[in-house]
């Protein structure tokens, strides 16, 4: 095996003052509220309706995440200690010496943030009186460009690693160990931004489907049923895993890629 054959990755964690996982992050929410602004604007729908909606979708999605993570992938850790338990939210680490260290959010769920995501839309439509479906299908529409940067900000963060291959487009992860493996940050990354376009496409031809929750179950069907494969080239995350039949991503991604379907094939007109 000739590792001058692969791409060797180990870029900085910090930029300038930021921290690339956390810019990517920025980034990816920035661009999903101008874009749902934009189709608010097109909708009619009034500003006062729209300005706490970035309030709710950053409040579900981090704490969804966060919690998602912590109880299917390290619930021996975070479920069984007050010190774990207090560190499920607040983002430091409690040290042997008694001290604690700031370590921010390490481990947060896709899987949690999109259930979070959606309870917090719940709360926001029973404040603003607005039709869920409404609500969901325009986040839908610009989901794509958050989960894009996301994966981008754990590809700059070398986590989430893909397994072993001799591909020619194998990555060198330094910080992990010298053995090319599958970009599995960067092909989630492509596949969201390719989602991204499609949306935004079908929208621009189908806006008689925005309220009827079709761009929402094509969300949840493209996402996770593309996660579903492509965990076969991930490594595992947790230990655990390695005596189940499917990997704790690919159960997870299972009724969601349900509920997409349901909410694509179920007859409802716009609301």
């Amino acid at each position: 095996m000739n590792l001058l054959n692969y791409i060797v990755w180990n870029p900085s964690i910090e930029f300038g003052p930021f921290r690339w996982y956390g810019l990517c992050w920025l980034v990816g929410l920035a661009l999903a509220y101008l874009l749902v602004k934009q189709l608010y604007k097109e909708q009619k729908i009034k500003d006062e309706l729209f300005d706490p909606l970035f309030f709710y979708c950053f409040i579900g999605i981090l704490l969804g995440a966060r919690l998602g993570h912590c109880i299917f992938y390290e619930p021996d850790y975070f479920l069984t200690s007050v010190k774990g338990f207090v560190e499920m939210f607040i983002p430091i680490r409690f040290m042997a010496d008694g001290g604690w260290k700031f370590v921010g959010y390490q481990g947060l769920a896709s899987h949690g943030g999109t259930l979070g995501l959606i309870i917090a839309l719940w709360l926001y439509v029973k404040k603003t009186k607005l039709s869920i479906w409404r609500v969901l299908d325009n986040i839908a529409i610009a989901t794509g460009t958050t989960a894009c940067f996301i994966r981008l900000g754990n590809l700059m963060n070398s986590e989430i690693i893909g397994k072993i291959t001799d591909v020619p487009w194998a990555f060198i992860f330094e910080r992990v160990d010298m053995m090319p493996r599958h970009p599995g940050q960067l092909y989630e990354a492509i596949a969201y931004a390719i989602l991204f376009f499609i949306m935004w496409y079908l929208h621009k031809r189908m806006p008689e489907k925005i309220g009827t929750g079709w761009y929402f179950g094509f969300c949840l069907f493209y996402i996770f049923t593309f996660r579903f494969f492509i965990e076969y080239t991930k490594e595992i995350q947790e230990a655990f895993e390695a005596s189940l039949p499917l990997d704790m991503g690919q159960i997870l991604s299972i009724p969601f890629i349900i509920i997409g379907l349901i909410c694509m094939f179920r007859k409802q007109k716009a609301s």
